[in-house]
């Protein structure tokens, strides 16, 4: 796993929050409901309304693979109740210990092949040259094919996706620290042929164009 993260709200008229993945599987607890979700391929929308929270779980990616017994792919852009997963025996305590004392008493078997898709993903978020799948093959020793089908089976969405997302990331990074973007140039540095490429790309991940984002945000 990942992290924990716990999400509160109190809002009297309806609050559509725009959530924006990354590769990572979820498990979460509100209500009477416990659900795990699978990677999103694009943004969604969350309509939060009254009075509620959530507690959930992040996977790292590859790391949920073990727990599903199936290829993480099988779950991408779906929720499926927790019990499929994990049995009905779920936490009614919603706590940090409560739910470490879940996930390991339900803890799989070793599989050499988590850390080597968490370590592709991390060499992705962390080297910005990195942005073609090839040169992620290569440097991971690895045929493009299975490059892809490491990561279906254990990511759950294809390493293009992935490279993407990371690389927008440094997009949202550089609006956040202001000033002009010479958003040719940063199509440029990010892999893109051109401009027009790097902006359908930004609006299918995010919901907007990059300028539109940029000057709500």
């Amino acid at each position: 796993m990942e992290h924990y993260w716990e999400a509160r709200w109190d809002y009297a008229e309806p609050y559509r929050q725009k959530i924006v993945p990354y590769p990572r599987v979820h498990l979460s607890f509100g209500g009477v409901r416990a659900d795990v979700s699978g990677v999103c391929s694009g943004y969604q929308i969350k309509v939060l309304e009254g009075h509620d929270h959530v507690f959930g779980v992040a996977f790292r990616p590859g790391g949920f693979r073990p727990f599903l017994k199936a290829s993480v792919s099988t779950i991408t852009d779906r929720v499926v109740p927790a019990t499929e997963v994990f049995g009905p025996d779920l936490p009614t305590v919603l706590d940090v210990p409560s739910v470490d004392a879940f996930l390991l008493r339900h803890l799989p078997d070793d599989d050499s092949r988590v850390r080597q898709a968490t370590a592709a993903v991390e060499l992705i978020a962390e080297d910005k040259t990195v942005t073609r799948v090839e040169r992620l093959a290569d440097e991971l020793g690895l045929s493009v094919r299975g490059l892809q089908r490491l990561f279906a089976e254990y990511v759950g969405i294809g390493p293009k996706w992935v490279i993407r997302r990371y690389r927008l990331h440094e997009v949202t990074a550089r609006m956040a620290a202001g000033g002009a973007i010479d958003w040719a140039g940063l199509a440029a540095d990010l892999g893109y042929a051109d401009q027009g490429h790097f902006v359908r790309d930004f609006k299918s991940m995010f919901g907007e164009p990059p300028t539109w984002y940029a000057q709500r945000y």
